[in-house]
Parts: structure tokens; sequence; C-alpha cells
């Protein structure tokens, strides 16, 4: 049902039209009249009767495509496309195809569209960066979604929460006429109880609001006594006859009412509607300065665009401004939201880079940066749509066909923090560019590694309330370990300094501090890199030295299993030293298990004479 409020027209049509052909009269009647449900059926019994060709194919597949049967508009785009076709119909098919997670083939058909029509927004945004969909798949997850019972068997979107109230548009009066495009009702405009528990309870129509058309989504002043909504021109009495096909064409339009004695009053039309072009979805800003709506007219980019226009306190309207190419595509971008922050705007596209069908975007109006995907949960391979939030409750609303009606969604924002690391010289305080750095969680699981940019900067997105801690090292530097506490969200700064490399190195050995393994165990730990990082830089800076690691336990064990441990710490050493660039012929391993005491102190040995025993050491072979 969300696609009404992304085409351009309603209609109402009477008697009958002329056919493209004999054989396709009956069908082409019903998709002119957008009964698509009844068109599609009559199509197919042209394919079942062999009287198909390729007019039929791309019919079938458009009238698919509108009530977003991707299964089908895509097998019947593959059977059109075997003819050389328009650049919009390859566009269509590859993002049928998105929506059934065919990325691959999707990415065909793109290449298809990109060729005929390069100077589309859409074709060069793909040219830039083909292969953007893993990239979407793996961003950090914004939000946990979940779907509402609030959702009946028929379409339901546009949820929007004031105070304690769920205003939603919805097909389920049962009592209503239904619309040829889908056989379902008209839609109406609902509201609900949203409950302290959350449950969302008592839904019924706004009855002083609602027509004998489709009616919805609503947006709503912040103090309550103005509400702006979409519904057809017929309420007007304003529709376009088209005489060859004996129709009478409707086009959404906005229309205002203030409360009067608790109800809403007057419905007024706004001055920029026209029958000529469609005006839906408002989104009033906060502070009520301005509106923010979706239509077709004039200047529009390419099928729906997103528009704003300013209310002035006389109760006047500005001129109507697009948002321009940051937001807009040749696509449909639709469902607009503007946020508490007056800056924050939230919208569906369907021309900007997305997993498929319609996906949500954010964008920062005040800063003038790029749109940007929510990514999933929120956004899936089907539609994802008229993202709403409320700020007071921290919780936000969409709907979605992903199970394969349009139903609404919960959506609560992940806490999210940020680790903002500084990698610096300890002893000069100078900036470390190209310094490798990790975030790791509790578990000491590397989350994601980074390099420093030129001012030594670093920046990790983490969720709230865990713990972190960041690795970093750099050639010529101690590796260290920086501990991050756990944060309600906002910036937490780290401050990396790393201490220069100063080894001691005398003629026979190249002397570090105690190489640490855990009890029993031969892998190197993170201290033990740490000081094994050193040996590498005083390699790196002389290569012509050969070393021999030695690794020695203490006495306690039997000699045969004390030398085999021993000698596995050894091959672990060499192996990590080789892994960071130095050639394996410049260094070798061996296990003296205890037959080398540092302590000669046989039975009767201190703990600290023991570690002291426990040890590894690195002679100069060369």
């Amino acid at each position: 049902m969300k696609n009404f409020y992304i085409a351009f027209s309603f209609v109402i049509a009477s008697s009958s039209i002329t056919a493209q052909n004999a054989a396709t009269k009956k069908a082409d009647k019903l998709y002119s009249r957008y009964e698509y449900v009844s068109a599609a059926e009559e199509y197919l019994k042209l394919v079942d009767n062999g009287k198909s060709d390729n007019y039929v194919y791309k019919r079938l597949a458009d009238t698919y495509f509108n009530m977003f049967n991707t299964v089908e508009a895509a097998r019947w785009y593959a059977k059109a496309t075997e003819v050389p076709q328009d650049s919009e119909t390859y566009y269509r098919y590859a993002q049928m195809l998105k929506s059934n997670g065919k990325y691959e083939e999707a990415n065909k058909q793109m290449q298809k569209f990109a060729s005929l029509a390069p100077n589309d927004l859409r074709a060069k945004s793909f040219k830039e960066n083909p292969n953007y969909v893993p990239k979407l798949l793996d961003k950090q997850k914004k939000f946990d979604v979940k779907s509402l019972d609030i959702s009946s068997d028929k379409a339901d979107f546009g949820a929007v929460l004031y105070d304690n109230q769920l205003y939603f548009t919805s097909a389920r009066n049962g009592s209503r006429k239904e619309y040829g495009w889908n056989k379902e009702p008209f839609l109406d405009i609902y509201k609900a109880d949203y409950n302290i528990d959350g449950t969302i309870t008592n839904a019924s129509t706004v009855s002083e609001l609602n027509s004998k058309y489709h009616d919805g989504p609503v947006s709503i002043s912040n103090d309550g006594t103005t509400v702006y909504f979409s519904s057809d021109s017929f309420k007007e009495a304003a529709f376009e006859k088209d005489k060859k096909n004996n129709l009478k064409l409707s086009r959404n339009n906005l229309f205002v009412s203030t409360k009067d004695n608790g109800k809403w009053g007057k419905i007024i039309s706004l001055p920029f509607n026209s029958k000529e072009y469609s005006t839906s979805n408002p989104s009033l800003s906060r502070d009520g300065k301005t509106l923010y709506f979706s239509s077709d007219m004039p200047g529009s980019a390419g099928g729906v665009d997103i528009w704003k226009v300013a209310v002035n306190t006389d109760g006047t309207y500005g001129k109507p401004e697009n948002l321009g190419n940051k937001v807009n595509t040749e696509g449909n971008e639709s469902f607009p939201f503007i946020a508490d922050d007056n800056n924050t705007l939230y919208f569906a596209s369907s021309g900007k880079p997305g997993l498929g069908g319609l996906d949500v975007f954010q964008i920062d109006l005040g800063k003038g940066t790029e749109a940007v995907n929510l990514g999933k949960p929120v956004n899936t391979e089907k539609d994802d749509f008229g993202f709403t939030f409320n700020k007071a409750k921290n919780l936000g609303f969409f709907a979605s066909n992903r199970n394969g009606n349009d139903d609404i969604f919960g959506a609560t924002p992940v806490c999210g923090a940020e680790v903002f690391t500084v990698v610096t010289n300890a002893k000069t305080g100078a900036i470390l560019a190209n310094a490798s750095v990790s975030i790791v969680d509790e578990k000491r699981n590397v989350i994601a590694t980074k390099t420093s940019n030129e001012r030594g900067e670093v920046a990790f997105d983490v969720e709230c309330e865990k713990s972190y801690s960041i690795q970093a090292s750099k050639d010529g530097f101690e590796s260290n370990t920086f501990g991050v506490a756990k944060s309600k969200g906002g910036q937490t700064k780290v401050d990396a300094a790393l201490q220069p490399i100063e080894a001691i190195v005398t003629e026979t050995e190249i002397i570090l501090n105690p190489i640490f393994f855990e009890y029993n165990k031969s892998n190197i730990t993170q201290e033990g890199a740490f000081e094994l990082d050193k040996l590498v830089q005083v390699m790196k800076s002389n290569d012509k030295l050969v070393i021999l690691a030695k690794s020695h336990t203490d006495n306690r064990g039997s000699d045969a299993y004390n030398l085999s441990l021993s000698d596995r710490r050894a091959k672990s050493t060499v192996q990590y030293v080789i892994s960071k660039g130095i050639a394996k012929n410049r260094i070798s391993g061996k296990g003296m298990g205890e037959i080398e005491p540092k302590v000669d102190c046989k039975e009767a040995c201190t703990e600290e004479q023991h570690a002291q025993n426990r040890r590894s050491e690195f002679l100069i072979v060369k």
C-alpha cells in the first residue's frame, strides 16, 4: 500500500477504453485503471493461451513491480529483457533481483542500466561503488527491531507517536470499498493508546479526518493542536479527466486541520496542492516552522522527491523547495520524517544504494553531509519505509513488507559510544601516524583494527555499558594496551602513548624482559608479544643479526615434559618473530627444558628462583 504514496495518482474509472490490441484489450483496461491484481490475471491468461509477446511480458513485470511481488516481477523482467529495453526497465529488474537477495545478478542489470543512462545519479552512484552491499551488511547495528501486535492482515504503515497516542494508516476497515490496485480497502487514519508497558491497544479510526477515499499518514504539531495529513484530491472535487480512457484521475494532496473543542475542525487544502502533481507524506518540524513532504511537482529529480516549505506564523506558506541531490535521485524518495532536533531527516529511497526495494536513510540537513543507509535490521531486501522517532520515549517506528504484508515494527536504538584514540610518542609527545590500533572486548576478542591517520587519530564505534581495551603498536615502539571504561554513550578519549623501543643489546645477546607464557601453555601472550616486538625492531634495524631463541623451564615436572614444553615455546617464539616480517633463516629456536638453570637451587628453589629459571634468552649467533 505504500506504493499509493509514491505513485502519482489515484483513479475512479467508468467505462471501457481503447486497448493496445485486440488480444490485450481487457488486460490493458484493467492496467490503466491501476487494478493490478485483475490485470495480472488477464495477462497470464494470454501467456497460458500462447498469445503473449514482449509487450505482455513487460506489462506483467510492471504489474508485479507495482504490487511489489518481487519474485514474479523478476521472472517477467527476465523474459522482457530478452530483447533490448529502456534503461528504467533494467533498473527495475535490478531492484527486484536485489529484493530477492540476488545481488550479483542485480549488479549485471545495473551495469546495463548505467551504460544506457550514464548521467543518471543512480548510475553514477553505482559505478562509484558497485560492491556496496557487503559494506551495508557489515554496518554496525543501530537499532533492535521487533514486529508489533498492532499490525493487521491488511496494510499498516505511517506510525508516529505523539505523547501516548500512536497514529497510523491502515486498510483494515473491512466495511470499506476495495481499491482495485491490490484488492484491499481504502486507507484510513487510526490512533491507538501507547501504554506504559509498551503495549498498543484500543485502535480506532479518526473519524473527523477520514473520508471515503484514501487518508493518511499524519503529522501533528508539537502542541497537539494542528494536524497535517495526506488524502485524495477527490476530497476537494479536484481531478483530471482522461477522456481517452474515460477516467477520473485523482492526486495525493495535503490537508491541515486544527483542534476545535477537543476535535479536529475544518479541513483545509494546502495552497500548493495541484491536480497536476501529487503532494503527500507530511512531516512538521518540532518548532513548527517547516513542513517536509513528498511530491512529483515540477523541479523533481525523478519520480517522487522530498520537498520542504516554510510555515509562516500568520498561517501562510512559503514556496516549496526541493531538498536537492543529497536526498533526491531519479528514483523515488518519500516518507520524510524530521526529528526533534529539526536537522535529522529520515526518509525512504529506491534510488540510493540499498539492500532492495525502499530503504530507510538518515541525513543531517544542518551539516550537509551525505545520506546514510540505516542498514540491517531496519532495512532488508524488501520495502522498508516510513521511519519515525519519538525522542522522549527513545523509540522508533517504521513499516516493512518483509513478512509479505506492510506491517508496523518498533525500533529501539542500540546504545552506541565512540572510543576516540590518539597515538603519541610517550617520551616526546609527538603524534604517531600509521600506528596499528585495535579495539578489544572483555573476552580479549579483537573487534576491529585500524591505522592512525596523520593526526594519530583512530575512532571506533562500540556498545554502551561494556568494557573494552585499546591495543596500539608501531615499529620502533613498545606495543601496549590501554583500558577503556564502560560508557553510557558519547565519546571516550584514550591517549595511547607508546614508549620507544630501547632494547639492551650486548655482544652476545639481546636482553628483554621475561617472555611470559600461561601455565602449561606455549601460545604467545599479549605481554609476551609486546617484548618480542622489541626483538623484531632490533632485527629490522640490523639486517645481519641472526638469533637463537632458547627457552628454559624451572625444575618442576619431569625432564621429558619440561623439554617438550620449552621446545614448543621456543617454536612459538620463532613463529611470532617470522610473522612480523623477519626472514626465517635469521632466527631459530631451541627448548632447553631445565638443564641450564640460571639459579642452581635444585630441590629448594623459592618462587622467585623458579621464575628466574623460567626464562627465554636471545643469543646473537651472527
